[in-house]
């Protein structure tokens, strides 16, 4: 397997992962991975009449930088976009909305999951 082919293994993890970890808090996956001109949306979830669009960084190891630092004004950007995209195009446009970063790391159990809520907003 090449560096790049393991690379999207272990986000296509990492993503599985966080899907678990939403789902057992009662959330409801509407979409995966689900891509745009503006770029891809890694899970959309719905709970209580509003909808999370979720973004995960999986790392091996935390001994570069918090996986979270990786999504920054640019990447925010991408994300919004890619949101509104979704939400022209979805019976929930009027829905409120919020914009998670989801850490996956192995820990000695096996993966350790730090939800970031709300980690940006987009303004209007």
């Amino acid at each position: 397997m090449t560096g790049d082919e393991q690379k999207k293994a272990l986000g296509r993890k990492g993503e599985a992962i966080a899907a678990k970890y939403y789902a057992q808090r009662g959330y409801l996956l509407l979409n995966h991975n689900y891509r745009t001109r503006f770029g891809e949306l890694d899970l959309i979830l719905y709970k209580d009449g509003g909808i999370v669009f979720a973004e995960v960084k999986t790392r091996t190891s935390a001994a570069k930088a918090r996986p979270a630092e990786s999504v920054g004004v640019r990447k925010q950007r991408h994300l919004i976009a890619a949101a509104q995209f979704y939400l022209q195009r979805s019976p929930y446009a009027d829905a409120p909305v919020r914009f998670d970063v989801v850490e996956v790391q192995p820990s000695a159990g096996g993966w350790q999951v730090h939800c970031i809520r709300d980690a940006f907003q987009c303004e209007t």
